[in-house]
């Protein structure tokens, strides 16, 4: 039997939801009937649509707890309520921590890991008066759950993102329940600055279990059923949304050491060789 997630009759926000992954998440809520507000510093290239439908944009800066507080207040005004908040806004440019230095390092943290949990507060403000409460989804990362060279500070970020969403599962229950979705590495527009052209996309899908990136639908997917009563039960849980991870590079290291040792040295076919 098909199951269906319907979601008509909530209201979704999803901060960064203008592109990328985000964009991805705001037409899944989309397609599942979802009323969805994206929010962004600047305004999209275009509208997010899905399914006939389109967001609504409204500016802000995540990093501004005034303006955050603003965002919920007009929320509150022109929608009643509020189902749904994906924290997705968030990134870090590559940059090794001991050469960028302590205030780029700040930075990095505030935009993924201070500005989440103010606007998860300002949600809160909202969902906790609700008869139905509220859920909220972090979207994480796998450099929160790894070592992340180049983007240190944001790997920080992110598995103090998961740690937040789990005690904000316990202090916030039963009213609003909060996961977090640990993305791996997703296809999109701007996939090209991090893995090059299509060839080092290919290339580097291929490090990865599945033999490829996620596409932002997948993410969006996997948001749509925390979101629904399918989900009803699951708070302070991490969804990975990965792929399988990374191939660990000691099982191509000892595959190539494995061949090379079976190979024969010279001219000995029909012999054996025995192990010590």
């Amino acid at each position: 039997m098909a199951v269906t997630i319907d979601l008509a009759g909530q209201v979704a926000v999803v901060t960064g939801g203008t592109r990328g992954v985000g964009a991805g998440i705001a037409r899944s809520l989309l397609t599942a009937g979802a009323e969805v507000v994206v929010c962004a510093r600047r305004a999209p290239g275009g509208p997010v649509r899905a399914a006939g439908r389109t967001a609504r944009f409204q500016p802000l800066d995540v990093t501004d707890p005034d303006a955050v507080e603003g965002f919920f207040r007009s929320l509150r005004d022109t929608h009643g309520h509020l189902d749904l908040l994906v924290n997705n806004a968030g990134g870090s440019p590559y940059g090794l921590i001991a050469a960028d230095g302590p205030r780029r390092a700040a930075r990095v943290l505030e935009l993924n890991l201070t500005a989440p949990m103010t606007v998860a507060l300002a949600a809160y403000g909202l969902m906790c008066r609700q008869e139905t409460g509220g859920s909220i989804v972090m979207v994480g990362s796998v450099s929160g759950t790894r070592p992340s060279p180049g983007t240190a500070a944001y790997g920080a970020a992110k598995a103090g993102l998961e740690n937040l969403a789990r005690t904000l599962a316990v202090e916030w229950a039963p009213a609003v329940r909060v996961n977090t979705l640990v993305l791996g590495m997703v296809r999109t527009e701007r996939s090209h600055l991090h893995y090059g052209d299509a060839d080092g996309i290919a290339a580097v899908g291929r490090t990865v279990p599945l033999g490829r990136l996620a596409e932002p639908a997948e993410a969006g997917d996997a948001c749509v059923f925390l979101a629904s009563g399918l989900a009803r039960y699951i708070t302070g849980a991490s969804l990975a949304v990965h792929g399988g991870g990374e191939r660990p590079a000691f099982l191509d290291a000892a595959t190539a050491n494995a061949a090379a040792d079976a190979a024969p040295s010279g001219p000995t076919e029909g012999t054996t060789t025995q192990e010590e």
